[in-house]
């Protein structure tokens, strides 16, 4: 019988309404449950470095018809930018229909600085790996992915050439692969207590009365956050996948919640592939390659939804009326700048200073939403791992 079959949903539900409740009567001396969840995140991040090389590695290596691997690698930026520019124009319609920035008038942060927008070579340099060892030490995940894609062509390439050469590294990696798998699987038996942990801690830390004040744009996150799943999602994993949404969002439960209490898409990797191929049958060939992927440039709760609300927050309080147009090159600039974002908490401040930038906005706006970052990140990246799932889903189903 499956691990999620006897309740793992249910615990950690139960142990994120615990950690809450923990966090709000214990406050300052929740320190051993806070080191729970920065256990549960360190043990994460041990996995997702070599999950992520040997999976990439594996899955490429395991599609013998170069052509069926550019499929299915088109099909995945697509989905993946198409489900993108969908998310900023819901957060458009959101956010003129709450007006978040309404009546308010806050404080800046007088110690923000507006994230550097890099430019076009420095992005395609920081793409390249110069040590691939060096990058995976210091937990870059792009340049892996990026070198791990290279040797996979490679193996692919001599595989044609030299059949009998190459398949001891074929065996290894595979074999390697699969161990990775089975030591993910250890890892995620810990995540209710990582959940209790990471939720007290966020309990503990920011109050409810902090809240208040930006309390609408809050309500605006969270609300687009649950259009985009009914409308984009649901619609894509009925007719496209040819599934009961219901059943589906039931099955991935374990995702978005550790996507939500560890606010990383990497972290949720293990958790996600683990459902995709288990939960929704999905062939480890395809999920081992899109979820990596997704996890990467699939960004749209932190590339669409966030930076179309702030942007929309920040015209609001400084009275600057955005045009038709403006709200074109905002869906725009989003879906560009969502490619390459990267899965750790807190990436979608460089999104929303290139859409406030290409609007020509005040970039001290966003540092009035600082304080709640924390907050609606938490759905920000439940909306970018559920995301990631579903595309699975609809390219398995499509091929």
């Amino acid at each position: 019988m499956s691990y999620y079959k006897i309740g793992f949903g249910l615990r950690v539900f139960t142990a994120m309404l615990l950690g809450i409740a923990a966090g709000a009567v214990l406050k300052e001396t929740v320190t051993s449950l806070v080191t729970l969840g920065s256990i549960y995140v360190s043990l994460i991040k041990m996995v997702v470095m070599p999950l992520v090389a040997s999976a990439i590695i594996s899955s490429i290596t395991a599609i013998s018809d170069p052509k069926q691997l550019k499929t299915i690698g088109l099909k995945a930026i697509s989905l993946f930018l198409i489900t993108t520019a969908l998310a900023t124009i819901i957060g458009i319609g959101v956010g003129v229909v709450i007006d978040p920035g309404a009546g308010i008038q806050l404080p800046s942060d007088q110690s923000f600085k507006a994230r550097e927008i890099p430019s076009f070579t420095k992005v395609i340099l920081d793409l390249v790996p110069s040590n691939p060892v060096g990058e995976m030490a210091g937990g870059k995940i792009i340049p892996v992915i990026v070198f791990s894609i290279f040797i996979a062509l490679a193996i692919v390439i001599e595989s044609g050439k030299k059949p009998e050469a190459v398949k001891p590294v074929k065996d290894f990696i595979t074999a390697f692969a699969n161990i990775m798998f089975r030591v993910t699987k250890l890892v995620i038996g810990f995540t209710p207590y990582g959940v209790l942990g990471l939720m007290a801690g966020m309990s503990a830390k920011y109050g409810i009365t902090t809240l208040l004040p930006l309390g609408k744009i809050i309500v605006s996150v969270y609300a687009a956050s649950l259009l985009h799943m009914v409308l984009v999602y649901s619609s894509l994993v009925s007719f496209a996948a040819k599934l009961n949404p219901i059943l589906f969002f039931r099955n991935i439960y374990p995702v978005m919640a550790v996507a939500f209490t560890t606010r990383s898409s990497y972290a949720t990797l293990p958790v996600n592939m683990e459902v995709i191929t288990k939960q929704l049958k999905v062939s480890e060939k395809i999920a081992s390659f899109v979820a990596p992927l997704g996890a990467t440039i699939n960004m749209n709760g932190c590339g669409g939804l966030w930076p179309a609300i702030v942007a929309i927050f920040v015209a609001r309080i400084y009275n600057i009326e955005l045009s038709l147009g403006d709200y074109f090159l905002l869906v725009g600039s989003a879906t560009v700048a969502s490619i390459g974002t990267a899965g750790v908490p807190g990436p979608a401040s460089i999104s929303t200073t290139v859409v406030l930038t290409s609007l020509g906005l005040p970039l001290e706006g966003m540092a009035l939403v600082l304080g709640i970052d924390p907050i609606v990140d938490m759905a920000r990246t439940a909306v970018n791992a559920t995301g990631t799932t579903v595309a699975s889903l609809v390219i398995a189903n499509s091929e």
